[in-house]
């Protein structure tokens, strides 16, 4: 199960990375490069941090369907009308194949709750993050009040509350990857957002440190 949810992951991860490259403008070997590193960095950490062999090394083929995603996008971008919305909702798309990826490849481990949160957010989050700063952009993990890791811990978490309740594996991954998607979608398309800290002036008669 989370062998295929690592491949899926990897093809629209890569589809991400590629897009945010021709925004970059950069070369086909550049576009291969970011689509690589957004496929699976955030499944490379994770599988560092669950101490097993990295997926990507374990089946070499991933790196293959990145490449693929890549090279689509290089000679198709041009075609799109915006290719940041599309980007927005792949991202979107993306995060919810992920995050089921980590908690089933924690799960499947037998890790403990905690560790199944820690293992769907990095696997959702990480790549993306990877992705927009080494080109430059606003990370699409951190923009103000967007749901991104929230909805990512909330899928997890709708995974684990499943898990506990008996419902089996392949329902606690649907409903982490409903919850994400809904989420972020959501936050997309409705504007739900968090609080954002809003800083206030200092009182006239506060005591200066």
């Amino acid at each position: 199960m989370d062998r295929a949810l690592d491949y899926a992951s990897v093809a629209v991860f890569g589809l991400t990375g590629a897009l945010v490259a021709s925004r970059s403008q950069l070369d086909i070997v550049g576009f291969i490069f970011i689509a690589c590193l957004t496929a699976v960095g955030g499944g490379t950490l994770r599988d560092v941090i669950l101490d097993r062999e990295v997926f990507w090394i374990a089946d070499p083929m991933m790196l293959l369907v990145a490449s693929a995603a890549a090279v689509v996008v290089f000679f198709a971008a041009h075609r799109l009308e915006s290719r940041y919305r599309v980007l927005l909702w792949l991202d979107a798309f993306a995060l919810a194949v992920a995050v089921p990826a980590g908690v089933a490849a924690a799960m499947g481990l037998g890790q403990s709750w905690p560790i199944v949160l820690v293992a769907g957010m990095v696997t959702g989050c990480m790549g993306g993050l990877m992705r927009d700063v080494v080109c430059n952009e606003v990370p699409l993990v951190l923009k103000q009040g967007e749901l991104y890791v929230s909805a990512a811990f909330a899928g997890a978490v709708a995974a684990v509350v499943a898990s506990a309740l008996g419902l089996g594996l392949q329902v606690a991954l649907t409903l982490c990857a409903a919850a994400t998607l809904i989420l972020r979608s959501g936050s997309l398309y409705l504007g739900w957002r968090l609080p954002v800290y809003k800083a206030r002036p200092p009182r006239p008669d506060a005591p200066k440190r």
